[in-house]
């Protein structure tokens, strides 16, 4: 109605999107103070990490880190870079959880949380992986578990949720790895009821991360010297989220999907209306939040047959579409996977170097 001004007008749209549509869940896309207070304010429910956002987040806050850093770099003489910086990432995780507490509180326990994640280079071992994030869980009560969607990830996912680990896999980009992923949590579910345990409170999430779904597709035609409508390239990572979810609904898995690594407003536009989550960074949060996209369900909508066809075109697309496009010993090898898992080793091993100078420090004087 004409002149008249609505609340949701002053937050933006994703707040809209949250009260309109509460079971789509928008998390903020890391762990920041100042980014994860921006986004409870306007209806966020959940935060993640991984080890280039914390990276990033030292970066920025190296004024509040520093001194504590320090700090225990002298307590611990004998502590390496490596334990420095895993003490740093567990602090920054439950910083996290304690300011997504009230969400957790006021929901009872079924939102309010942050997703850790376990060391990259773990992502061939699921014992230890596993192992690692059954450690994490005793953090703080709202905290969820991030592992890498490989083989030894399926693995490490049906182990952790019989732990009483709500996951969050992650380095997915396909429809195949989104199935395993709900298969071994159900698998872990069953063993907690045939061992008397409630699942009341698990809440797990599949991560896929549909804009480097996207880079890579995109990546594919040019190596594969392909010439397609550009406007496809833009659905790649909706189609294939689209698709998974429909495999969820008609099969009725306790996971959730989750959308990742925003491209396009496509990425928030196109799941609305679902019961799904978007993990979305402050950039792009605040690009959605200005935008004048009507916020209506679109879940239901499916991608244009006409992009489809074309995308159908595309042999690392069909991979990622189809649910028996690559099978658990393939997922490591697809190539937004191969990309992805070397960024995150790179940004863990940047954190290490961030911490390792801080131990070292300056040359003495003669």
């Amino acid at each position: 109605m004409k002149g008249v001004f609505f609340m949701s007008d002053a937050k933006g749209k994703l707040f809209e999107t949250s009260e309109k549509f509460p079971q789509t869940e928008y998390w903020n896309d890391s762990c920041a103070v100042k980014e994860l207070e921006y986004a409870i304010e306007r209806g966020a429910a959940g935060a993640t990490t991984n080890p280039v956002i914390v990276g990033n987040v030292l970066n920025q806050e190296m004024d509040l880190w520093e001194d504590t850093l320090v700090k225990w770099i002298n307590e611990m003489p004998e502590a390496t870079e490596e334990e420095i910086a895993w003490r740093l990432i567990e602090q920054m995780a439950v910083r996290g959880a304690k300011l997504l507490e009230p969400v957790y509180e006021k929901t009872n326990h079924a939102k309010g949380k942050i997703s850790i994640q376990t060391n990259a280079k773990l992502y061939r071992n699921a014992e230890e992986m596993a192992k690692q994030a059954i450690g994490f869980g005793e953090l703080a009560p709202n905290i969820m578990v991030k592992m890498p969607t490989s083989a030894a990830g399926i693995k490490a996912f049906e182990e952790a949720t019989f732990a009483g680990i709500s996951i969050n896999a992650t380095v997915s980009f396909t429809v195949a790895q989104a199935v395993a992923v709900a298969e071994a949590v159900e698998r872990g579910l069953k063993r907690r009821e045939e061992a008397g345990l409630s699942n009341e409170n698990m809440t797990p999430v599949c991560t896929i991360m549909v804009g480097r779904t996207d880079d890579w597709v995109k990546e594919a035609v040019k190596r594969d010297n392909l010439c397609l409508d550009p406007c496809a390239l833009e659905y790649a990572g909706v189609a294939v989220f689209k698709n998974a979810y429909e495999i969820y609904q008609e099969r009725g898995y306790k996971t959730r999907l989750l959308a990742a690594a925003y491209r396009n407003y496509f990425h928030w536009s196109e799941f609305i209306g679902g019961d799904v989550v978007l993990t979305i960074t402050q950039p792009w949060q605040e690009k959605i939040n200005g935008c004048d996209v009507e916020v209506k369900e679109r879940m239901s909508r499916p991608v244009p047959e006409k992009y489809l066809n074309e995308l159908n075109k595309i042999p690392d697309f069909i991979m990622a579409y189809e649910e028996d496009g690559l099978k658990p010993e393939e997922f490591v090898h697809y190539g937004a996977f191969v990309k992805t898992i070397n960024q995150f080793l790179g940004g863990y091993e940047s954190l290490l170097g961030v911490i390792r100078k801080l131990m070292v420090g300056e040359p003495v004087r003669k």
